[in-house]
């Protein structure tokens, strides 16, 4: 399954549950919104992007590998190999969804480029760059909030607080097992 159905199917999905829900309260969207790294600011620069934004934006092959997914679930480098293989991950997915369906420009402009221009995964390895500098917080975050998950449901605790301690310690840990760490 490529991206494009992906990315459509998740949409129809999103606004299905929307309507068997009922209205969602604003506090639930915004959020979920800020969790997905949709903020206000990132909507103000989507906008500015034009079809000659793309266009013009140069992939070099070192780029293209590490733009689009520089960090696996458990927040370490991939290998550019592993990276390749894997499109978007799944907060990547669902912040695309999230951002098209927030900044239409982003969805027209999207409209236009694929696949006359640039097929659908150039277009997000773009678009991961060109925000790069915005949501790469929110997507960190959203892995190890996903890591303290997993070690919770591992160990059979129920309590975040204890997971948090447990995922920095183990962080230290590799670090310190790894030697210091490289940018």
């Amino acid at each position: 399954m490529n991206i494009a159905s992906k990315i459509r199917r998740s949409f129809f999905r999103e606004k299905e549950k929307k309507l068997a829900n009922g209205s969602s309260s604003r506090n639930e969207d915004r959020g979920k919104d800020d969790f997905l790294g949709v903020t206000d600011e990132l909507i103000d620069h989507v906008r500015s992007f034009t079809i000659d934004t793309f266009k013009s934006f140069s992939l070099n092959d070192e780029e293209e590998e590490a733009s689009v997914n520089p960090l696996n679930e458990e927040g370490n480098r991939v290998s550019s190999s592993a990276n390749v293989k894997k499109d978007l991950s799944n907060w990547q997915e669902k912040h695309a969804v999230l951002v098209l369906s927030k900044s239409k420009e982003l969805s027209q402009l999207r409209f236009k480029l694929c696949p006359r221009f640039l097929k659908e995964e150039q277009f997000w390895k773009i678009y991961f760059q060109l925000v790069r500098n915005l949501v790469a917080k929110y997507e960190v975050l959203a892995i190890q909030q996903a890591r303290i998950k997993r070690m919770a449901m591992e160990k059979g605790e129920t309590s975040e607080t204890k997971g948090v301690y447990e995922v920095e310690m183990s962080e230290t840990r590799q670090r310190l097992s790894t030697g210091p760490a490289t940018p």
